[in-house]
């Protein structure tokens, strides 16, 4: 049989969701349809590829083996095409973005550009907000993805980002006094907000973790050292979202994109849009009402 480009997306999609149904949403097929091309698809190899469990499916061994050769030759005929319909599509793209954002929604973005632009070359660099914005200002970025605390001209608007308190599920650090905060390093409006925020509420505090990057907050927050504020859209299964009962409300966070002075080309046009695609889907989760003083 021919493994086309149709087949193996519905198989690779089967196999990064090991579910039928969500596999459908991907390539927009039906659930009995997806269903139907893996059914054939064993048939005609002669090996199952998947086994069927009671919340979806598994990959067997030869489906293992086969998801290997499927995402290359995908990844060869994505190139094919782009190298033929798009020879423009080609370059460098300097992408800056608050650290949060480079890690919780940039990858998934980025692998999405590159699979369509495969020639396209995307270096991500992470900072702090206004350190970002320097950076392009000197010319040493194209694009910066940064927080701020009102909209601001210059920039593309994307979406509001609520801040929250987060606690460990089996610990309570919040009833320390001084409270103990996991923050990211000096400059980041995160601390800032929060410790203006305690300070006005006459609530002691002490730094007791400091990182610059979101995984490291998230991990002392984890272990039971802290509490700290993050953004609403980071996952949040592993933690307590703390009331307003419990610590004062936090403000938002403006998410902008940022493009330099340089001539736009097509590349970077096509990356702007991914982004503010990704953004702008991100579910709006609303914020407690807060003023900073």
């Amino acid at each position: 049989m021919d493994l086309t480009p149709d087949i193996l997306r519905t198989f690779t999609a089967a196999a990064q969701t090991l579910n039928f149904t969500c596999a459908a949403r991907k390539v927009n097929l039906t659930q009995s349809a997806v269903s139907m091309q893996i059914r054939k698809l064993e048939e005609n190899l002669g090996k199952i590829l998947f086994k069927r469990v009671t919340r979806g499916v598994e990959l067997t061994g030869e489906g293992e083996s086969l998801v290997k050769y499927a995402n290359r030759l995908l990844q060869l005929h994505n190139e094919a095409l782009a190298s033929l319909t798009a020879p423009d599509m080609n370059g460098l793209i300097r992408l800056g973005a608050a650290e949060d954002y480079a890690a919780l929604h940039l990858p998934g973005i980025i692998k999405r550009f590159a699979k369509k632009y495969p020639f396209v070359q995307v270096e991500l660099y992470c900072d702090l907000s206004n350190d970002l914005l320097k950076m392009m200002q000197d010319g040493k970025l194209d694009l910066c993805l940064r927080n701020t605390q009102s909209i601001e001209t210059g920039g593309k608007f994307l979406r509001k980002e609520p801040l929250i308190w987060i606690g460990p599920k089996d610990a309570e650090p919040e009833k320390q006094s001084p409270i103990p905060l996991a923050v990211f390093h000096h400059g980041c409006i995160y601390r800032q907000w929060a410790m203006q925020a305690l300070n006005k509420h006459n609530i002691p505090y002490r730094i007791a973790y400091s990182s610059p990057s979101i995984s490291g907050v998230l991990a002392a927050v984890k272990s039971g050292l802290a509490v700290a504020p993050v953004g609403a859209s980071t996952p949040l299964s592993d933690f307590r979202i703390l009331s307003e009962n419990t610590l004062p409300g936090l403000p938002s966070a403006m998410v902008s994109l940022y493009q330099s002075d340089s001539p736009e080309n097509l590349a970077q046009k096509h990356l702007v849009q991914y982004i503010t695609d990704e953004f702008r889907a991100i579910p709006i989760i609303a914020a407690r009402p807060h003023i900073l003083g």
